[in-house]
């Protein structure tokens, strides 16, 4: 059974060595800085997980597709996970090979938008459907190759509602009592489906996880008869991350031997060899990111019949530059640089700049106000908000017109500016005024 582990968080202050105010005064706050010794040590970990004959790891790329990571997980021979034609693409360019017949790139999406039919049909990536019209668009668009298809079983759980990518709620996926009409169309067009995929929650508790992944095992082996050339199994992501200090966290040990034990019972009963793939994208990058971001004042307020005072650090980051917290009530590790040890904590409610009252960096799920205990701060400080490589920069916006920040990846002790600070001229660029 999956248990859980004591908590193995990596998110100390800021990486060791790194001299933050010389990286701020160098590139402006707030900014992202990646930390690739935590990047590689949970690579390792995946590659050892998936390390026995015929298991398979991919990169769910959506969680953060900076060039740096991509090219590690090839280095790794960690396949990819895309959602989208341009994630594809970026794919290519990290050096990886676009063929349907040795999947190391999956298309897995619910509607094609924009250039994912050119790039399927022009690549032969394998389309990874979650929708049964989409095996009609993959017709008419000309494509003839094997597919995947996106399993909706039921059941899942994630950290919040919106994130339960499984059950009657979610829009994830092929309903399991329609996969096989799917998959039968697809058959009539000379289409095999060669892939049976489910991605049942992100960020689940560990109990839910490892239930989820039981359940979800005897799940595709009860419809593993029904589809006579699949090669491979996807239990899809959803590794939990221990944001909070203290949580538990996954037996890597034990998932890994629910994933021979699923091989082995899948190739059994197929009669050939069934490859196993999981696709985490969170437990790769979570904790291998902080946002740095500097504190511009320190404000007040008083408590009245509406409520309690409270201090409000005002830092120039905001949902723009990291969304979760606003959109989910995520929480997120925050600390402030080189604060004396044995300085006095109190609430607080760190605060960004939008013109949201949401914005802000210290919430709960029901989005309410959580004052953490931090050091006093002054303006001028800097305050770090961690675990923040997983649907970070990757969800970031020009909401207020502002750019989104420059990101840092540090390697060996030494900084890398793998993406500037966007300026007016490159939130405006693809803005027109032409007739139709």
């Amino acid at each position: 059974m999956i248990q859980a582990q004591g908590d193995v968080r990596m998110t100390a202050d800021a990486p060791q060595g790194v001299d933050l105010h010389w990286l701020a005064e160098r590139v402006g706050t707030p900014f992202y800085l990646y930390d690739a010794a935590i990047v590689q040590a949970r690579i390792e970990a995946i590659v050892a997980l998936t390390a026995a004959p015929g298991l398979q790891a991919r990169y769910a790329m959506k969680a953060c597709s900076a060039a740096p990571i991509l090219q590690r997980m090839r280095t790794h021979q960690i396949w990819i996970d895309a959602v989208s034609g341009n994630e594809v693409l970026r794919a290519k360019a990290a050096g990886y090979t676009l063929d349907a017949a040795v999947p190391e790139v999956m298309l897995t999406t619910d509607v094609f938008r924009d250039n994912a039919l050119d790039v399927v049909r022009t690549y032969g990536v394998l389309p990874n459907i979650g929708s049964p019209a989409m095996v009609q668009q993959l017709a008419t668009a000309g494509y003839r190759g094997p597919l995947g298809i996106r399993i909706n079983p039921g059941f899942g759980h994630g950290h919040v509602q919106s994130c339960d990518t499984g059950g009657p709620s979610s829009k994830h996926g092929i309903w399991f009592d329609e996969a096989l009409i799917a998959a039968q169309e697809a058959a009539r067009y000379g289409m095999p489906v060669t892939l049976l995929h489910a991605h049942i929650g992100t960020g689940p508790a560990v109990a839910e996880f490892a239930a989820n992944m039981q359940h979800l095992v005897d799940f595709f082996a009860e419809c593993l008869d029904a589809y006579p050339q699949i090669q491979a199994v996807n239990f899809g992501g959803g590794i939990p991350h221990p944001y909070r200090a203290g949580a538990p966290t996954v037996d890597l040990p034990a998932f890994g031997q629910l994933l021979r034990m699923a091989q082995s019972r899948f190739s059994e009963q197929a009669g050939r060899t069934v490859r196993v793939e999981i696709e985490p994208g969170r437990y790769f990058v979570a904790p291998a990111a902080t946002v740095v971001s500097r504190v511009t004042d320190v404000k007040h307020t008083q408590t009245n019949s509406k409520g309690p005072g409270q201090t409000f650090a005002m830092v120039d980051a905001g949902f723009g530059d990291l969304i979760r917290p606003a959109m989910y009530g995520s929480f997120h590790h925050i600390s402030v640089w080189n604060a004396p040890r044995d300085a006095p904590l109190l609430p607080t409610v760190v605060a960004g700049p939008l013109c949201e009252s949401g914005d802000v960096f210290t919430r709960d799920e029901a989005e309410l106000l959580q004052p953490r205990a931090l050091p006093a701060m002054r303006p001028g400080d800097l305050v770090l908000i961690h675990d923040a490589g997983a649907y970070g920069y990757t969800m970031s916006s020009n909401y207020n017109s502002l750019g989104r920040p420059p990101q840092i990846w540090l390697e060996n002790g030494h900084p890398y500016l793998m993406s500037r600070r966007e300026t007016f001229e490159d939130i405006v660029r693809a803005e027109c005024f032409t007739a139709l």
